[in-house]
């Protein structure tokens, strides 16, 4: 049976969207009406290596049998989908059009599937040692998620590595580093039901013979998406540093040593909370695949672009580790210095400069 998916952010969400068109489900992008307007004439195209593949392919959604429409947020009909994709970047939530689509989700009761590098708090509120923490601080605005059930809103670890080419057209996608979305489940039976025909669909999809990668993986535990938090704080943020933003690859290998104790202390954090260690990557795997990250991360391009806010993950570690009493200097450096160059920015704007 076909499913209607509806996705907010049209750029990360089109990597997950592909995917769900190929295994044959209908997909909404939400996005802005000039992209709206591009995607609804054109399509997307996601560029995607498969295994033992030299050049990328372009994977275009008028050649695949799910059905794609994008639409801005004061158009959506919520009553017409059965999942709804978060795939925008934290801070575009508190865009007043975007604000209201997700009142009204909130009210539809629909499952949300998160593929934001920035856990929704009402996620959070799922895992017992973090119910009761204070973390707002961490949001750019945290009550964008008062209205949601915890149990109707999870994780899917955003690990696939993808980007909008800079000279291409905003329906453009290039999947630099093709992992898996690994999902946790939701509290309701009903709607897992969903989530692993969506898994199961994804992986038998096959593109002239060939597996397809980026697959969607669906795990009991609700720990399984923190595993991106070690990596976050290890090579994303550190690619934001005082002066020029840095290469994920030389913010992880520029001192490789300091880069395990980051990430095993984030990992450590992980397993206070509950984590198993199978829920968790092993340093030297995401080491290896660092080396292939060759840009700087999409936090590190968005300060250097003058943006005032970015998803800070690297916050919201910084205060459950405090909060559990297990503080960490270079987190806190990290933190520091993020907040220095927003501030940066900020003042900048303020002040006229260009």
């Amino acid at each position: 049976m076909a499913r209607n998916v509806l996705i907010l952010g049209a750029s990360y969400g089109s990597l997950l969207g592909t995917k769900l068109l190929m295994a044959g489900h209908n997909v909404t992008l939400v996005c802005r009406a000039k992209t709206a307007e591009l995607i609804n004439r054109d399509g997307t195209e996601v560029r995607i290596k498969l295994r033992d593949e030299a050049m990328h392919r372009a994977i275009f959604s008028r050649d695949l049998p799910g059905k794609l429409d994008a639409v801005t947020p004061q158009n959506v009909d919520v009553s017409r989908y059965d999942l709804v994709g978060l795939a925008m970047q934290e801070p575009q939530y508190t865009n007043h059009t975007v604000r209201m689509l997700m009142i009204k989700i909130a009210a539809a009761k629909l499952p949300c599937l998160s593929i934001m590098n920035m856990p929704p708090l009402p996620y959070l509120k799922r895992i017992p040692a973090l119910a009761d923490m204070d973390l707002e601080e961490a949001y750019t605005n945290a009550l964008v998620w008062e209205r949601f059930e915890p149990g109707l809103v999870t994780l899917c670890s955003p690990d696939p590595q993808a980007f909008r080419p800079p000279e291409e057209a905003a329906n453009v996608l290039h999947v630099g580093l093709p992992t898996n979305f690994k999902a946790s489940a939701f509290a309701d039976e009903a709607h897992n039901k969903v989530l692993r025909e969506l898994e199961a669909d994804i992986d038998a999809v096959r593109l002239d013979g060939h597996d397809v990668p980026v697959k969607l993986k669906v795990f009991e535990s609700l720990f399984v998406p923190l595993a991106k938090w070690s990596m976050l704080l290890t090579g994303n943020y550190r690619c934001i540093t005082p002066h020029e933003p840095q290469s994920i690859r030389d913010a992880v290998h520029g001192d490789l040593a300091r880069s395990q104790t980051i990430y095993d202390h984030v990992d450590a954090i992980a397993r206070r909370l509950g984590a198993d260690p199978q829920d968790q990557v092993p340093f030297a795997k995401y080491a290896k695949a660092a080396e292939s990250l060759l840009k700087p991360s999409s936090a590190a391009r968005a300060v250097a672009g003058g943006a005032p806010f970015i998803e800070r993950v690297d916050l919201l570690v910084k205060l459950i580790s405090h909060q559990i009493g297990a503080p960490n200097a270079e987190i806190d450096r990290t933190v520091d210095t993020v907040d220095q160059k927003l501030n940066e920015k900020i003042v900048q704007g303020g002040s006229g400069a260009q």
